[in-house]
């Protein structure tokens, strides 16, 4: 199937042919769904912090945030164009020359457009396309009211114009404070100075497409002094790219090679499971993980910062027990009544299931079971309850093996058509929000191989085109559901403060959003 010269394409994007062999018999073979066994709630799997156990792990973090190193990690590559989908269709499609705004808002039953325009003057770059919209249409002052919505729409979005539907989202007006207006790239930055800096000194690192980083660089020299000065920090900014290597082929629906007019073979993005390799390189004891849509406006940012802070004062805690007992097995004279207590450590802090053969094992075979399962990468993840439809977040799975552990699953990956699994997704208490807190070094101080720890059957298998022609497109296991799916896994409740992303252009009218 594979030709000599398809041998030195996939060579110079840095894959191998046995891969992409590979990649090829996973669409022949097809991915199985995850075996959920149950949802993950409060009382089964969801630990739920009472005040006092919350200002516990705050005040232990902050005691001991300064001996360790920390980074933030911000997956940060994506343009915005999701976020104006709807703005693009309007203007595509709306003549006011043929009917008025609010009888399209009502024959396209676009709610979200009518709320854009009735929160027009609420949003942060409202000044500056009003401003730019005179530049390109000097007489808009003249045009009606709904041919004004539509050029400012136009000046927003034309390719010619402000082009902010192929922003990357971060550098996009996000948050408008007296005398500036500030980027979800900006709010990251203060948002680390309460949480992710030690000895005042914030690293953050950005996920991001090559060809922003010369905007985000600028970016970051226009804030930098500010930033600085305001928060007693100073900060250091790393960026990475999500890369070729991780591009994986795409097959026609016959499970062929999907090859472009020139006869090469078309390889696509994987999805964010990619930025595994992007984490693997990165050296801090503490990792927090947050999505680059999901900031608040300052007055808030204390509240969902002291979240944070608990979480990574669990992560701490858990994790000094954790290399303790690690310790303790290095001594084969160890008890058998220690044994137990690291078991039963695993069983109830890190939710890991232990086998029921466990008793009648060796010493000799307990110690290296209880081994294996305490020296793993550990995430602390926080967990919103669900406010609306049910959908993918924090189940009990049960793998191939029969072994059942906690883990993130996307509703993509569960059989709807199962009445069980669609039972259990259906009494689901909570989602994910991309809240977590990561532990990526063992208790010698080396990093983990992150790329042990995937489990590569939580890949996805799903259906694209590309010129007219469809093709079938494998994303890798998600960043934080199959990458993580064999590390020790800890959920949390948090609440619905210290979720705030920005999908669609309206969510910026949200209360975390706006100043007033």
């Amino acid at each position: 199937m594979l030709l000599e010269k398809d041998n030195i394409q996939i060579e110079n994007k840095g894959l191998t042919i046995g891969k992409v062999k590979e990649q090829i018999q996973l669409f022949k073979d097809g991915l199985p769904f995850v075996n959920l066994e149950s949802a993950a709630t409060s009382d089964n799997g969801i630990l739920k912090l009472s005040n006092d156990e919350k200002q516990h792990l705050i005040e232990l973090f902050d005691v001991r945030r300064n001996e360790n190193s920390i980074l933030k990690f911000v997956p940060a590559s994506g343009a915005a164009t999701r976020m104006f989908k709807s703005l693009f269709k309007f203007i595509e499609t709306f003549n006011p020359e043929k009917e008025t705004l609010n009888a399209y808002i009502n024959r396209e039953k676009e709610s979200n457009l009518s709320l854009f325009f009735v929160g027009l003057e609420k949003f942060p770059f409202y000044g500056i396309v009003k401003q730019e919209m005179k530049r390109y249409y000097a007489d808009s002052e003249s045009f009606s009211t709904d041919e004004q919505r539509l050029y400012f729409v136009k000046t927003m979005l034309d390719s010619d114009k402000l082009n902010y539907g192929f922003f990357p989202k971060g550098l996009l007006p996000f948050h408008t404070y007296k005398g500036h207006i500030a980027t979800a790239f900006e709010e990251h930055l203060f948002e680390a100075a309460l949480y992710a800096s030690s000895n005042n000194k914030a690293h953050l690192h950005f996920t991001i497409s090559e060809r922003y980083k010369n905007i985000f660089d600028d970016e970051f020299k226009r804030i930098q002094d500010i930033v600085e000065r305001k928060t007693n920090t100073k900060f250091y900014i790393s960026f990475s790219y999500q890369k070729e290597s991780t591009d994986t082929i795409a097959v026609t629906p016959e499970n062929k090679p999907f090859r472009l007019e020139d006869g090469s073979l078309l390889f696509r993005p994987s999805g964010h499971g990619a930025l595994l390799q992007n984490l693997n390189e990165q050296d801090a004891d503490i990792i927090f993980i947050k999505n680059i849509d999901n900031v608040v406006v300052f007055k808030y940012e204390r509240e969902v910062a002291n979240y944070k802070k608990a979480l990574a004062g669990l992560l701490v805690s858990l994790q000094k027990k954790a290399f303790d007992y690690l310790r303790q097995l290095e001594n084969e004279s160890i008890t058998e009544n220690s044994l137990i207590i690291v078991a039963e450590f695993l069983s109830n802090k890190l939710n890991t299931k232990i086998s029921t053969e466990f008793e009648k094992y060796s010493k000799k075979y307990q110690i290296e079971y209880l081994r294996s399962k305490l020296n793993r990468p550990i995430r602390v993840c926080g967990m919103v309850k669900n406010e609306g439809e049910p959908g993918g977040g924090p189940f009990w799975v049960k793998d191939e093996s029969g072994q059942i552990s906690l883990q993130i699953v996307e509703s993509a990956q569960i059989n709807k058509r199962d009445k069980r699994q669609k039972d259990i997704l259906k009494n689901a208490t909570h989602f994910n929000p991309v809240d977590l807190v990561c532990g990526i070094k063992d208790y010698r101080g080396n990093r983990f191989d992150l790329e042990q720890f995937v489990d590569p059957k939580t890949a996805f298998i799903t259906m694209k085109t590309k010129t007219g022609k469809e093709l079938k497109a494998l994303e890798l296991p998600g960043l934080w559901n199959g990458s993580m799916a064999n590390w020790n896994t800890i959920f949390v409740e948090v609440p619905l403060i210290t979720f705030n992303p920005v999908k669609t252009v309206t969510d910026l009218l949200k209360p975390t959003h706006q100043i007033k």
